[in-house]
């Protein structure tokens, strides 16, 4: 195994690789039962729309046990509106709540999430009842899950009215609620207010510290964490120190993970697979092929396996290098050692082989993987939708997207703006129309890449105006066009040689807060170059060059748009502000007057991004004149 592992990795080149896959934390609240209710009042609130079941419950005498048998089976069947009126029939009955049953309601309430009449069952029991810490637990809970944070912070007021004290689960729900939101800040303020009410922090709390110190405050926040855990004479799990070697891993400290692993077989804490899984793709990433063979012999001498993930990794590596074959007798090692590869082992394999155009050894994939008994997910098939349609057989696309309903896949919108594309670049433009009319039918709405897919297609058969106009349909349906969207429609413009339309695109694209980018000025200026206005193409494109506001794909471009200009060898100015600002200036500086004004308008009402008085002062004669008038 392990030499299979040292060949596979000797040499490989740099790849990326696919993002880890997280651990999340789940609390677990336990419920006892509360047996000292108080007597129970007859003061019903008036006039509340309750939900009444058709059931004629008036003329029987239950008892107690009766009713607590209605709201169980009630509450089995997640008939929580039913169990509700049944509680305040009770209530008024004469009969007390039972804690644990109301706790159950209020977590089906939020299940639903009906914080109202969560927090109505809430009322009831302590008006009749004696609501317990695991009730209140369950209201913080609901609360945080509905992003209602102060609202839950409220709720602790409210238990100490009524001499309940929060206990550490109920701190570490908020504590976690507010790291879940990047707010470190509070959530030490909560820490804080744990140990003030003499609450004592356990593993959890500081696991969700440091995991969010990592991802915030940066690895040596989360070690003071880690220190001050262990003073407090708290062990870490393997949960936390896994939580650790990612935030090390992500900056980059990965010799000191690597120590970081040794040092827990020191202090009696065995790493698992997932501590060797997280180094080992962290070595990968950074191309150090002898560390990750090294950690990998280490790992298996100590007698832990590699898993699913393990051969996940190394699968994905060597397909974005292009070693298949490698790649392939990794996934036959894998099947040998009995484990069973999940969709990340094959996925790789699939896409690499459409990748290299060899589609018939994906779909020979993707058949050995459901005869091995792994259904492909709709990203599968996608990938040879997309491998398909890309290389001219829309037509076998289609048949396989039009066959995923039986296959027990349902397609999705991106398995349709796909076969779409690829119907239209093959010509089959009424298919492709007939299969977006399909995909509405069947009650899947395009999205704003199916927009975007149609509109470029339209493009590029010079049906611009028709382009325009789906352009305002999407828009009308709420999708708002990107920069995107507005490049491919000034492209299509500049290709009709209609430059003042796509001048005015430009103009409706800043006006609609959509800010251009390098791209977009580019095409404006090779437009106006192929259009005849080739001294003013010339002259911006200088421009953006002299201050150095493009790339050098860009710069290329230029050289072959004007072959006998020397566009470096003007002098180069100095500016301060951003390279966006220095762009607008250029543009501006050949845009008429009224399309200068607009753009002007635009970021004199965006300070943030309003370019600086000195960006004006390389504006052409017309431009200054035109900028004095304004003022």
């Amino acid at each position: 195994m392990a030499v299979l592992f040292g060949e596979c990795l000797l040499h490989c080149p740099s790849f990326h690789m696919k993002p880890a896959r997280n651990f999340d934390l789940f609390f677990k609240f336990p419920v006892v039962s509360c047996k000292n209710l108080q007597r129970v009042s007859n003061d019903i609130t008036a006039n509340e729309k309750i939900y009444r079941p058709n059931i004629n419950i008036s003329s029987v005498d239950f008892n107690e046990a009766h009713y607590i048998k209605l709201l169980t089976r009630s509450c089995k069947f997640r008939k929580h509106g039913e169990c509700l009126y049944f509680l305040e029939y009770m209530i008024n009955k004469g009969h007390k709540p039972d804690v644990i049953l109301c706790t159950k309601l209020i977590k089906g309430f939020f299940i639903e999430r009906n914080s109202d009449k969560a927090m109505r069952v809430l009322d009831l029991l302590e008006l009749h009842g004696a609501p317990d810490v695991f009730a209140y637990n369950a209201v913080v809970g609901g609360l945080c899950k509905m992003n209602r944070v102060q609202s839950a912070m409220v709720i602790l007021d409210r238990m100490r009215r009524r001499n309940c004290d929060p206990d550490t689960v109920t701190y570490n729900i908020l504590i976690g609620s507010l790291c879940g939101r990047g707010k470190l800040g509070l959530a030490f303020q909560m820490l804080d207010r744990l140990l003030q009410d003499n609450c004592k922090p356990t593993v959890v709390t500081y696991t969700i510290l440091i995991e969010t110190a990592c991802n915030e405050g940066g690895i040596d926040e989360a070690v003071k964490l880690l220190d001050d855990m262990l003073l407090k004479g708290l062990r870490p799990d393997t949960y936390t120190y896994n939580v650790m070697l990612r935030g090390m891993c992500r900056e980059g400290r990965l010799d000191e993970a690597r120590e970081f692993i040794k040092s827990l077989y020191a202090d009696d804490c065995q790493p698992d697979i997932i501590s060797y899984n997280i180094l080992l793709r962290a070595f990968l990433s950074k191309q150090r092929w002898g560390d990750a063979e090294i950690l990998l012999s280490e790992m298996i001498n100590r007698g832990c396996s590699p898993n699913v993930v393990t051969y996940s990794i190394l699968i994905g590596v060597l397909c974005n290098e292009g070693k298949l074959d490698q790649a392939t007798a990794v996934l036959k090692e894998m099947i040998d050692s009995g484990l069973k590869p999940d969709t990340f082992c094959y996925d790789p394999l699939i896409s690499a082989f459409c990748k290299d155009g060899r589609l018939d050894v994906a779909i020979a994939v993707m058949d050995y993987m459901i005869s091995n008994g792994c259904l492909p997910d709709i990203i599968n098939y996608n990938t040879i939708l997309a491998g398909l349609s890309k290389s001219g057989n829309a037509e076998q696309a289609l048949e396989i997207l039009e066959n995923l309903g039986n296959l027990g896949c349902p397609p999705n919108v991106s398995s349709y703006n796909t076969v779409i594309h690829g119907l239209w670049n093959g010509g089959k433009k009424l298919k492709a129309l007939k299969l977006l009319s399909s995909m509405i039918s069947r009650g899947i709405d395009p999205d704003d890449i199916t927009y975007n897919t149609l509109i470029s297609c339209l493009c590029r058969y010079a049906m611009v105006d028709e382009a325009v106009s789906l352009l305002r349909d999407m828009e009308r349906c709420g999708f708002r066009a990107t920069v995107i969207t507005f490049n491919t429609l000034i492209l299509g413009l500049c290709k009709i040689h209609s430059m003042d339309r796509a001048i005015d695109m430009l103009a409706e694209m800043v006006n609609k807060g959509c800010r251009p980018n390098e791209t977009t000025y580019v095409l404006l200026i090779e437009g106006m170059a192929y259009d005849g206005m080739r001294s003013e193409a010339a002259g911006m494109a200088k421009e953006l060059v002299a201050m150095d506001a493009v790339s050098a794909d860009s710069l290329k471009r230029f050289y072959k748009t004007f072959p006998n200009i020397d566009l470096v060898g003007i002098s180069s100015y100095s500016y301060s502000c951003k390279a966006n600002s220095k762009v607008i200036a250029a543009v501006c500086w050949t845009l008429a007057a009224r399309e200068t004004l607009k753009e002007f308008k635009f970021y004199e009402h965006h300070p943030l991004h309003k370019p600086k008085q000195q960006v004006w002062t390389t504006l052409g004669a017309r431009v200054r004149v035109e900028l004095q008038l304004y003022n």
